[in-house]
């Protein structure tokens, strides 16, 4: 059998192949790549670890596919569009209030989906034009939009990152609430004020309006807005009161959610909804398969335990280097396989700080991942969104913020227990 080393090179090296030569899926890739480890291992092709791996993170493939199917909902019955026109309206005379509330419209799918994608596709797309009718060049509101959609990925109540990372050592997903809006909400207000800043000015609002899309809120009034607080509602039930949680699930949650959606405002097929946001999530279902079938052979063929004590054996300040570099590089092809194959044993390597806050603080280098080319997915749809031909443009104004990212995390790795002591609970 080869060494650990070798195979997790092979492994890396067919993965590699598959995407930029035979253009597969990431998916496809990552289950083509652990078939490739099996069989340099002398294990053959392990169809139950294969099966096995691919239901390892089943309850997130449930968690994304009903958010997205809700947040389909939203949008199609207009209460997204007139969360963001209310917004214009209200604060059009403030604008330092008005990117702040754009800040969390924009985060809130990533924060329900766990993934950056859906807040590009959706609020992003929604807000694009109120961040450019302030004055802000185009490459920079993509930038916004980037940042936001991965602090949104990483912020409460749904963090796949860090759910991912509390899978592999069995640490149930509680607690993370407050540690992960220290880790993404300060960010996030900073660094798309910080891009906005030079270019904000007062706004001609009715010169805006009419690009704005009709005013759902006026004809359907509070009701528009029922399926928001039905979700918040049954989400705040589940962490507070265990016999709530017992019975009803968090995808459950969704779904009543996205009914609702239905009859609360205006009028759409609700299974055509569902269908193409279904069909926009697959590539990130098909990533969360692929990862669980890769790391169980990874775990099979040695490579996995290879890594943690590599990772303990560090010493402390090549530890911070390590986690800096390799989860963003490494969360470029997949965060979510970041999470799972570099967060689990950087976890154990920080034995002694606040598993916790950490946990919260790797998952924002693994979600940095989606910034960095070449794929940058994050900077290359929010450029589509936008309209921005050339999204390194966007990735420009994306690399300076992410760096800000890295010391930030890094930074709650250090202090994570003085922070765990200040965390009511």
């Amino acid at each position: 059998m080869l060494a650990p080393l070798w195979l997790l090179l092979i492994m890396l090296v067919v993965f590699v192949a598959c995407i930029v030569l035979a253009r597969l899926p990431n998916g496809l890739a990552l289950v083509l790549a652990a078939i490739a480890g099996s069989l340099a291992a002398g294990q053959g092709v392990p169809m139950h670890h294969m099966v096995e791996g691919a239901f390892a993170y089943i309850d997130p493939i449930l968690l994304i596919a009903t958010a997205m199917v809700f947040m389909a909902s939203l949008e199609d019955s207009g209460a997204l569009g007139s969360i963001s026109r209310s917004l214009m309206i209200g604060l059009h005379r403030q604008p330092v209030l008005l990117i702040m509330g754009m800040t969390i419209f924009i985060m809130f799918p990533g924060m329900i989906t766990g993934q950056s994608t859906a807040t590009v596709l959706t609020t992003g797309a929604i807000s694009a034009p109120v961040l450019v009718a302030l004055g802000i060049p185009r490459a920079k509101v993509g930038a916004m939009i980037a940042m936001s959609a991965v602090y949104g990925m990483i912020a409460p109540p749904i963090s796949l990152p860090t759910m991912i990372i509390g899978s592999g050592v069995d640490m149930p997903y509680t607690g993370f609430e407050i540690p992960l809006l220290i880790a993404t909400l300060p960010l996030a207000f900073a660094v798309n004020l910080a891009l906005a800043w030079p270019h904000l000015r007062r706004i001609d609002l009715q010169a805006v309006l009419p690009g704005l899309g009709e005013d759902h809120a006026k004809r359907y009034g509070f009701r528009l807005f029922l399926p928001l607080v039905i979700v918040g509602g049954l989400l705040a039930a589940i962490r507070m009161i265990p016999a709530v949680s017992a019975s009803v699930g968090v995808a459950l949650v969704f779904m009543i959610g996205a009914l609702a959606g239905a009859v609360t405002g205006r009028r759409f097929n609700l299974a055509r909804s569902a269908q193409r946001s279904l069909r926009q999530a697959l590539p990130v279902l098909g990533i969360l398969v692929g990862v669980g079938a890769f790391i169980q052979v990874l775990t099979l063929v040695g490579v996995r335990g290879m890594m943690v004590v590599e990772a303990l054996a560090l010493p402390s300040f090549w530890k911070y280097v390590g986690v800096a570099v390799m989860m963003p590089l490494f969360g470029a092809v997949s965060c979510f396989g970041s999470a799972s194959v570099l967060g689990v044993p950087f976890l154990l390597s920080f034995l002694g700080h606040n598993e916790i806050v950490v946990g919260a603080a790797l998952s924002m280098f693994a979600g940095l991942g989606d910034l960095v080319p070449p794929t940058a997915l994050a900077s290359y749809m929010a450029a589509q969104v936008v309209g921005e031909p050339k999204y390194l443009r966007v990735a420009k104004y994306t690399a300076i913020p992410g760096i800000i990212t890295i010391l930030w995390a890094i930074g709650m790795i250090l202090l994570a227990n003085p922070i765990a002591r200040i965390i009511p609970r």
